[in-house]
């Protein structure tokens, strides 16, 4: 399990911008240890354990790129057509024939280029009458081949330590004969939810109780990253039975995940409990929706408390759990996806905090346009489910208009 030291963290009571959360994060947090081989067909979305070196060239073998003719460049006239005989023919998968200066053999695209020849041209770039070819001039020599390595020299690095392994990825560590790769093995998350309020999905629900949704959004959440998810259930609205609860599961996983529990209520036990048991890094971050977030120290395993509004705990799951997550597999962590788009809306905000907009995307002829969705409220889940993107607004801005750029989270991709 992750071993992290109760001090690792300079905890604070300053609100964080999450660029400071994350820095904290990727300076402080290493990776799990331990690796081991999966084949290519198990290989999406975990992380390669160390530098791949090509061990063949790519491609191996001289080839065409093209269905058409291979010949010699030196036999082409020096001004205006030339005629080659045609001898011979190259299919792909078979040994390369050799070829007499002077003529021309039929190729087809990915085959070994015959002995002596250089270039090739495309079958419908050429004249054939009587069993022979005449060529346009102006060839360059080389063109429509593929010489061996053009892709990848061997030797040369074909994939990074970190890299998150995927269809690209794979099919390149294919082309070059891997079977499998090391990769990096998952990390243990587990995942509470919080409250006396919340009922398991499918049970009766008791007096004014709601159901969770949390637990399930952070399990789907978590099922796009190279992560072994556990439900560990519901925490009680009880201090001693939380900190029980969060002392136990740190011992057998790499990180821990809450909803809920992490604000100033009387009933909200999860921050003390990271502080009672271990260390608190932070709680409070600058960004609306999100901004009761904790993390700390138990046991040496991270644990990270995010709030319990179903759109705050979204926000806050992109901006620090997945990058924790990836931190702790060995991944060198993206970017969230961001772009431009046209705000349809006007909207008004606190400078010194960071805001995100429930947005839906419509396409238009330049930029696509941001339309805010008109319910805004933190607890709302069917906006999420109505929306596509959040619109990103930063700290310093307090005022936007319709026609204004403003930069969007894609949900795509992440979510």
């Amino acid at each position: 399990m992750a071993q992290l030291s109760d001090d690792c963290f300079a905890a604070g009571e300053a609100l964080l911008s999450v660029e400071a959360a994350a820095a904290l994060i990727a300076a402080r947090v290493p990776p799990v240890t331990g690796a081991e081989m999966l084949p290519l067909a198990q290989l999406r979305g975990r992380v390669l354990a160390a530098d791949l070196a090509a061990p063949q060239p790519l491609p191996p073998f001289f080839n065409s790129a093209v269905d058409g003719y291979a010949f010699r460049h030196a036999d082409l006239a020096a001004a205006g057509e030339t005629r080659l005989p045609l001898a011979g023919r190259q299919p792909a998968g078979r040994p390369a024939v050799a070829l007499a200066p002077g003529a021309a053999c039929r190729i087809m695209t990915g085959a070994a280029m015959p002995a002596g020849a250089d270039t090739v041209i495309m079958q419908e770039d050429v004249r054939l009458e009587d069993g022979a070819l005449w060529l346009p001039p102006g060839l360059p020599r080389g063109a429509n081949c593929r010489p061996a390595g053009e892709d990848l020299a061997q030797g040369a690095r074909a994939l990074p330590a970190g890299r998150l392994l995927d269809p690209p990825a794979i099919a390149l560590a294919a082309a070059l004969g891997l079977p499998g790769l090391a990769v990096r093995r998952r990390v243990r998350v587990g995942v509470f939810s919080t409250g006396d309020e919340l009922a398991l999905p499918g049970a009766p629900l008791g007096p004014a109780q709601t159901y969770d949704a949390n637990r399930f959004a952070l399990l789907a959440l978590l099922g796009g990253l190279p992560v072994e998810a556990v439900d560990l259930g519901l925490l009680p609205d009880r201090a001693g039975a939380t900190a029980a609860a969060l002392r136990a599961a740190a011992a057998g996983h790499d990180l821990l995940l809450t909803s809920g529990g992490v604000s100033l209520g009387e009933e909200d036990h999860v921050r003390a409990a990271i502080a009672a048991e271990g260390s608190l890094v932070f709680w409070k971050l600058a960004v609306k929706p999100g901004r009761p977030a904790a993390m700390g120290v138990v046991g040496g395993t991270p644990v990270l408390g995010l709030p319990g509004n179903p759109v705050a705990a979204f926000v806050t799951f992109l901006h620090l759990a997945r990058p924790l997550v990836l931190r702790l597999a060995g991944a060198t962590p993206a970017p969230l996806p961001r772009f431009t788009a046209e705000a349809g809306f006007a909207h008004r905000k606190k400078a010194g905090r960071r805001e995100y907009l429930r947005v839906r995307l419509v396409a238009g002829d330049g930029l696509p346009r941001a339309e805010k969705l008109t319910r805004e409220g933190a607890g709302l889940l069917s906006t999420l489910v109505d929306s596509d993107a959040f619109a990103e607004l930063p700290e310093a801005l307090t005022e936007i208009a319709p026609g204004d750029r403003v930069t969007v989270l894609p949900f795509a991709g992440v979510l």
